[in-house]
């Protein structure tokens, strides 16, 4: 699988901080996906013990949104990270990067974060769903295909600021105002928020989503910001 590459000189969250940039297509997966590859719903597919996160306030176990792969160098060890968040009466959590309402996991060798809640062994709660035709939650899965995003899309972002794909993967972001964590954090992918009637429901309130890696890339960060 290709995958971004660490860069030299990134700083902060508004640098580039894994190259290139490649855009998340999503397809409907049509029978469960149990290899650890890149994925929206689903059950976690672990590559070392299994970690799920609760709410820190209600103990009630995180939604699992998906899994991505995280960036290396050509010969580093395969590393997953694992996205929950809360959800409450249509209100998805993971406003704050530093709550427990959004929790990213790397495996194997990450680093748990200090504000996550981390429920007992044998603790699973529900994955990525969408509302059916009387508001039930359906349960959803996508595979994910990550593409190259062509050179005049990044000419683009650098004479625009803006970038022509809502679902992406390394390159330099673009925020609505700014970035959820403060340096040495880098940026890591981008999900857009949807609505009641799409595929799935992440409600960012017409946002994005923004994940975050630390230097070493064995702890992550989630936030999001309406638009």
């Amino acid at each position: 699988m290709l995958l971004p590459q660490p860069v030299d000189g990134a700083k902060g969250p508004y640098d580039a901080g894994y190259l290139p940039r490649f855009e998340m297509k999503f397809h409907p997966a049509e029978e469960p996906i149990t290899e650890p590859v890149a994925k929206l719903g689903g059950d976690p597919i672990w590559l070392d013990e299994p970690c799920w996160p609760v709410h820190p306030g209600t103990r009630e176990p995180l939604d699992f949104i998906g899994q991505f792969p995280v960036p290396g160098e050509p010969g580093d060890e395969r590393r997953m990270a694992y996205l929950f968040l809360s959800y409450d009466d249509y209100e998805t959590g993971g406003m704050a990067a530093e709550d427990g309402e959004a929790v990213l996991l790397i495996q194997p060798g990450g680093r748990t974060p200090g504000f996550a809640a981390i429920g007992p062994s044998g603790t699973k709660g529900r994955s990525l769903w969408r509302f059916g035709p009387n508001e039930e939650q359906v349960p959803v899965e996508f595979r994910i295909d990550l593409m190259p995003v062509p050179d005049e899309v990044e000419q683009e972002l650098e004479a625009y600021g803006t970038v022509d794909a809502n679902d992406y993967l390394g390159g330099r972001p673009v925020y609505p105002d700014w970035a959820g964590v403060e340096a040495p954090w880098r940026f890591y992918f981008c999900l857009a928020g949807t609505d009641l009637d799409e595929q799935y429901y992440l409600n960012f309130a017409h946002g994005y989503g923004y994940a975050y890696l630390s230097p070493d890339r064995l702890e992550g960060r989630f936030s999001w910001e309406a638009a």
